[in-house]
């Protein structure tokens, strides 16, 4: 008899683990199945979300925020938003803000002739508020 409890034993310490570890498993399969759900927004619906946010600017955090928040997708933000973003930049008087905003968008686009496109588009608000590129003003 003490040989078959000496068996027993193991054996029922190894079925307690085995039931403990699944039902982990299952609980954390649980988990990473019900994280949570992100939609997918389209790129008219960033643009619009960002110009709202730019024209509601009232101060230089603010738009420094959102800056960081507009450029931080892994896209290049549409003529609207930059314009948006100069003329807060001009509404806050941050002239190096709104120098910077042509900076970033250099560094976004990453391709010269895009770039160009840009500022061939957002030439007449330019000039409008005054803004020139980090080229222009020979830096």
């Amino acid at each position: 008899m003490s040989r078959f409890l000496a068996i027993s034993r193991p054996l029922a310490a190894a079925t307690r683990v085995q039931v403990a570890r699944s039902a982990f498993a299952s609980r954390t399969a649980v988990q990473i199945r019900c994280y949570s759900e992100h939609h997918e927004e389209s790129f008219e619906d960033y643009s619009a979300r960002f110009v709202k946010f730019f024209d509601n600017v009232d101060d230089l955090f603010e738009l420094q925020r959102g800056l960081n928040n507009a450029f931080g997708y892994d896209l290049v933000p549409s003529t609207p938003v930059i314009e948006a973003a100069l003329k807060a930049a001009r509404r806050v008087n941050d002239y190096p803000t709104a120098v910077r905003i042509l900076e970033g968008l250099k560094a976004k686009a990453n391709n010269e002739a895009l770039y160009k496109q840009y500022l061939e588009e957002l030439a007449p608000i330019r000039a409008e508020l005054g803004v020139d590129s980090k080229e222009e003003l020979g830096l």
